[in-house]
């Protein structure tokens, strides 16, 4: 049995590993808008390392007309869910514009659920005490388990997630995505282990700006789950990378953390490496894992992160899942496998791979700079910082 399922996975016995997943993340770090061809040619080239069973993007910068409104992506198994959920909208929010997503006939793309957007504004339904944002969360929370037949996967403001169950290079030819333009761009392409490969399971995961997508696995998930469930968190996309997006959102945005302490949250030092750090940091890495330690995330991962303004590479702290780093100019990229990289940029001024548990931060505050030296002295300064 274990052969057959070895020849599966890997008909041609070499070496390369190909049931690991893809990332891949490029931001332009001056803010100018680009086509998505080159990130959908990258993520094509590392083919091998999915199977078909999920691929998605994440886009920053795409809605310019619409700003200032947030846009929701919604799924849905059927006219009625379509109905029901069009029906809370107009009551919780001010429907601006809907639009059904433009897509395309892509032969190995079966049986793909209705996809709409949404422009909306938050009305006079939002309680006086409550921010925009959190008014929003809460009813993306309720949709996604009050309302049946209908998934918000995506909801934050001028970006949006486009995924479903197929290669990436598939779903981007299916939601047109060559037509799209904006300053940053992630790509996933999926492998499912533990978790069934379906439209909502796909990556990117989103909340509001937030975005992620992950090779690896996360095994903390349970407890990870129990922990943000306590802050109106609730887990409805059957996988186990939600919980990265939801426990990123509650540190930075409801908790007022900086991406380094966010670092030293989800991929800690270990004990035995905090004991030997200065008093001051001892008692700073202790007093994290004392009050975030059900945060913690357990096992193999690397993560791409992105909001408005930034994207952040993470690998778990022994650096159990690949990461590389590339610059070139004002971009930086962040890829499962340098020769993706390499084949939309190959005259990079810099790569390099980062260290478990080191933050790789691009943000449009402090931009990149031409010359390989700049440009590494930028990304790794706030990493310094801590």
């Amino acid at each position: 049995m274990m052969k057959e399922l070895n020849l599966m996975q890997n008909p041609y016995q070499d070496d390369k590993v190909i049931d690991a997943c893809s990332i891949f993340g490029v931001m332009d770090t001056s803010g100018k808008r680009f086509s998505g061809e080159g990130v959908i040619r990258a993520i094509a080239n590392m083919h091998d390392r999915g199977n078909g069973l999920g691929g998605g993007f994440a886009v920053y910068g795409l809605y310019p007309e619409y700003a200032d409104l947030y846009a929701f992506h919604i799924m849905y198994l059927n006219r009625q869910g379509q109905e029901k959920v069009e029906a809370f909208l107009r009551e919780k929010f001010h429907l601006v514009h809907t639009e059904e997503v433009p897509t395309r006939l892509t032969p190995n793309i079966v049986n793909p659920p209705a996809v709409r957007r949404y422009f909306l504004e938050v009305g006079d339904a939002r309680p006086e005490e409550q921010s925009a944002d959190d008014y929003v969360v809460g009813k993306v929370m309720e949709i996604n388990t009050g309302l049946e037949d209908a998934f918000v996967f995506s909801s934050g403001k001028d970006m949006a997630v486009f995924k479903g169950v197929g290669y990436p290079e598939e779903i981007a030819d299916y939601f047109c995505l060559e037509q799209y333009q904006g300053y940053l761009w992630t790509a996933h392409g999926r492998f499912p282990t533990n978790t069934r490969g379906w439209w909502g399971g796909a990556h990117p995961f989103s909340l509001l700006d937030w975005t992620v997508v992950h090779n690896g696995e996360i095994s903390s998930y349970g407890i990870n789950r129990r922990c943000l469930e306590q802050y109106g968190y609730q887990c409805t996309m059957q996988t186990d990378t939600e919980v990265v997006a939801y426990a990123v959102d509650l540190l930075i945005r409801k908790h007022g953390l900086p991406v380094e302490i966010l670092a030293k949250v989800l991929a800690p030092p270990l004990w035995s490496e905090i004991e030997r750090r200065p008093p001051g940091e001892q008692k700073l890495l202790r007093t994290l894992r004392q009050v975030y330690g059900s945060l913690l995330l357990n096992g193999p991962f690397t993560v791409i992160i992105a909001h408005h303004g930034e994207m952040i590479g993470l690998t778990d702290r022994i650096r159990l899942r690949p990461l590389t780093v590339g610059v070139k100019d004002a971009r930086l990229y962040l890829s499962s496998e340098e020769s993706a990289i390499r084949l939309i940029c190959p005259d990079l001024d810099d790569a390099w791979i980062p260290a478990g548990g080191e933050p790789i931060i691009g943000s449009l505050k402090n931009p990149l700079q031409p010359g390989a030296a700049a440009g590494r002295e930028k990304v790794l300064t706030a990493v310094r910082k801590i």
